[in-house]
């Protein structure tokens, strides 16, 4: 990773919550028919906690951005239940950073799995993107 920081190391720690809204659920997603949390809803969570964990850690400059899920969803939770992911930087490869998530609600494991995020520069990052929209 260019510009990597000594405090980008496995080991770090984050984590995400959210109380279940109606918003978070497979109907109003359109990922199933039920109102329960919807499994786009935890991945979502799953990255805002690699996120968490990076918060202080990432050079100024640099973000990350996630490029791979790999997760299991066990269980259902409805609406009103708080859910909490927690995340864990296990490995750092060149630019690449792996997470271990894990997600529980109040009463038990509901989902977890491995994450993968890539670390690039906000300005190139920004410029690609810029590029991507001027091409025909």
């Amino acid at each position: 990773m260019k510009n990597n920081s000594d405090s980008v190391q496995p080991g770090l720690k984050g984590s995400a919550e959210i109380s279940v809204e109606q918003q978070h659920t497979a109907v109003s997603m359109g990922s199933g028919r039920l109102p329960v949390l919807a499994t786009p809803a935890m991945v979502a969570l799953m990255e805002a906690a690699a996120q968490d964990a990076l918060t202080n850690a990432l050079p100024e400059g640099m973000q990350s951005v996630g490029i791979h899920l790999d997760i299991h969803h066990y269980g259902a939770t409805p609406v009103g239940m708080r859910v909490v992911a927690t995340a864990e930087l296990l490995a750092v490869e060149g630019r690449n950073l792996d997470f271990r998530v894990i997600v529980h609600d109040e009463k038990e494991l509901i989902g977890e799995g491995s994450h993968r995020r890539a670390v690039s520069a906000v300005a190139s990052f920004n410029r690609l993107l810029q590029q991507k929209l001027r091409r025909q």
